[in-house]
């Protein structure tokens, strides 16, 4: 999901200027007029960003959203993390503007600058204290493998869309990434083995760190046993190989991609699922190495029928266009609509 607001030249300026400013920890921006704005700036003090996250206190409330650029690295090329601090008292159609153009601001300021990409929804999360938590939290990630460390994430994802999928791979650090915990990459992969039909596969993003993870993968289930296996509380993204289906007319599978977001979701959950549709694809096509012959999106997982996922390769989104949704099979709704 993009917004279609861009960084004003503006924005672009006084992002350049806090660059070269030694004497200033934070940038502050905001959207007005669908255009990213600057909004103000808070000085450098402490020797360490976190002492100077105090400062933010005063400039956050608990119904209004921002962007917030911290420089946690002074002089560093990728010194910064970029912080997107939505509260929940803010309205719903300011959440869904700040979370769908978050990736746009780095993109636009320079994706390689930016070390990390946070969201965070209490005043509390961007403190010193606040902070530790999260660095306690991401310590306990398990070690990567040096083929994991090798895959680009985020920062590629978003220079392919930016670009095109014919982009170069390798030119953009590896620092943000999409967190993709271990299990994940050989349960897609497992899709595409020979005599693997009927294979459903599930992941989800474990929040706070938005870390992908596999939830669930399951062998010889039926096109109408797919939705009954989905959850009905949290949004899922399920790859299916459909047992009754050959991509291209071939030997291999059809390999179905479904998104699913219950009204029931959080709107923190909604958010971060719509955003990172197109990622979860890429770390599925590229890195697991599938192919992904349709995309299907609905709200409730009980709208996920045999007669939805037939068709196979027929019906499929051959161009990465999403298939459209048919009588009964809806896009998942936005934020507070039931």
């Amino acid at each position: 999901m993009q917004s279609g607001i861009s960084a004003s030249q503006e924005l672009q300026d006084a992002f350049n200027a806090f660059v070269s400013n030694s004497t200033e920890r934070a940038l502050l921006a905001g959207i007005d007029n669908e255009k990213l704005i600057p909004k103000t700036t808070i000085p450098l003090q402490g020797s360490s960003f976190k002492d100077d996250l105090g400062q933010l206190q005063e400039h956050l409330t608990p119904n209004a959203a921002s962007y917030i650029l911290l420089k946690v690295e002074p002089g560093a090329p990728d010194g910064y993390v970029a912080v997107t601090y939505v509260p929940n008292a803010a309205p719903v159609r300011q959440k869904m503007l700040f979370a769908s153009t978050r990736l746009t601001l780095v993109r636009e300021l320079g994706i390689e600058r930016f070390r990390e990409t946070l969201f965070a929804t209490e005043k509390s999360e961007l403190t010193a204290s606040g902070w530790d938590k999260h660095e306690a939290h991401t310590s306990l990630s398990a070690p990567l493998t040096e083929e994991e460390e090798g895959l680009q994430g985020v920062k590629e994802a978003e220079a392919q869309e930016s670009r095109g999928t014919g982009a170069r791979r390798g030119h953009v650090s590896g620092k943000i990434d999409v967190p993709t915990e271990l299990g994940v990459l050989e349960a897609l992969g497992s899709l595409k083995e020979e005599g693997c039909r009927g294979t459903l596969v599930q992941l989800k993003y474990q929040l706070p760190d938005e870390t992908l993870t596999l939830d669930s993968s399951a062998d010889s289930i039926q096109p109408e046993q797919v939705g009954g296996l989905i959850s009905t509380t949290e949004p899922r993204f399920s790859f299916y190989s459909h047992p009754e289906q050959s991509a291209d007319g071939g030997a291999g599978a059809t390999i179905l991609f479904i998104y699913t977001c219950p009204t029931g979701s959080k709107i923190k959950e909604r958010m971060i699922y719509s955003t990172s549709k197109s990622w979860t694809r890429i770390v599925a096509e590229r890195d697991a190495g599938i192919t992904i012959s349709k995309s299907l999106e609905a709200t409730e997982p009980d709208e996920i029928s045999a007669e939805t996922l037939g068709g196979g390769s027929q019906s499929a989104e051959q161009s990465g266009t999403e298939s459209k949704p048919s009588a009964g099979f809806a896009r998942p709704k936005r934020p507070g609509r039931r």
